[in-house]
């Protein structure tokens, strides 16, 4: 498990927790979209609706790849 902190819209502190591939595949999301973490954490805190962030961030990664392999 990855514990990771970040500053969601420049102004509130979280950690989140996260599995080992669910944290690489951020990492190789954040580099092929050209952004950071931070901003695609920012994001998708956002749009989430009743689910926690960790799980929201899942759910966004689980969806990336399986649009990827759509193409």
């Amino acid at each position: 498990m990855k514990k990771i902190s970040v500053m969601i819209a420049g102004r509130h502190a979280t950690s989140l927790t996260l599995e080992n591939a669910f944290y690489d595949a951020l990492k190789q999301i954040v580099k092929t979209q050209k952004t950071t973490i931070t901003d695609l954490v920012t994001t998708i805190d956002q749009s989430r609706e009743d689910m926690s962030l960790s799980s929201a961030l899942r759910v966004y990664i689980l969806k990336y790849f399986q649009e990827i392999s759509k193409k």
